[in-house]
């Protein structure tokens, strides 16, 4: 079973990914840990796409694929694979379809755990992170008991960089630049759309119930 899965940062999708994987036991399978992971494996691969991330280009997408489809076919894969967040483009998903298909596989289903801007702005732009632990509260679903000061080990809490909202506005417009790609599997009856904004195990359920 090939499952992809898309959400926007904050939408809770890394963490029923994770329970998609330990339920079904299936590979989650990231692009970008895939392209690091071969560059520090040194594989063919993984040295013909560090020569474009060296000149500060994008990889190209047949190399990109061509990792999926590998990690595909590893023997740990043989219950199937969730794709985290790829495809990003037409052109990728066309691709992908066509390697799949040389391969004898196909996607099975698209999930996509959607959530208002509203709320994917709360949740991304509230986190607070220990400086000396590395814990993380949130202004709103997870404070300290005491403001500024982590519970864990009393060290101080700051806002990093990436949890500020002017980041979390311009990380969600890179997601929603991803639409024509859900809206391609809509159309191929392959998507299977939840609301993000339930409860962790409501969402886990609708998912189950998609895959069944």
């Amino acid at each position: 079973m090939i499952i992809l899965f898309f959400g926007a940062p904050g939408a809770g999708k890394g963490t029923q990914a994770e329970i998609l994987e330990r339920e079904l036991q299936i590979v989650h399978v990231s692009s970008g840990d895939l392209l690091r992971e071969h560059r520090k494996l040194g594989t063919e691969l993984g040295r013909i796409a560090e020569t474009y991330m060296n000149d500060g280009q994008l990889v190209p997408d047949n190399l990109v694929i061509e990792m999926i489809a590998d990690r595909i076919e590893a023997p740990d894969a043989a219950h199937g694979a969730l794709l985290d967040g790829f495809p990003r483009t037409l052109p990728q998903a066309i691709a992908l379809d066509d390697s799949l298909a040389a391969r004898g596989c196909r996607v099975n289903i698209a999930i996509y755990v959607k959530v208002s801007n509203d709320v994917l702005l709360k949740r991304l732009s509230g986190r607070w992170t220990c400086r000396k632990c590395g814990h993380v509260f949130h202004e709103i679903f997870a404070p300290p008991a005491v403001w500024g000061i982590c519970d864990k080990c009393g060290g101080e809490l700051y806002q990093r960089d990436d949890d500020k909202l002017e980041t979390a506005v311009k990380r969600l417009q890179v997601f929603h630049d991803m639409m024509p790609v859900i809206e391609y599997y809509r159309q191929r009856n392959l998507l299977c759309e939840l609301d993000g904004e339930q409860p962790v195990e409501v969402v886990t359920k609708e998912v189950m119930n998609c895959l069944r």
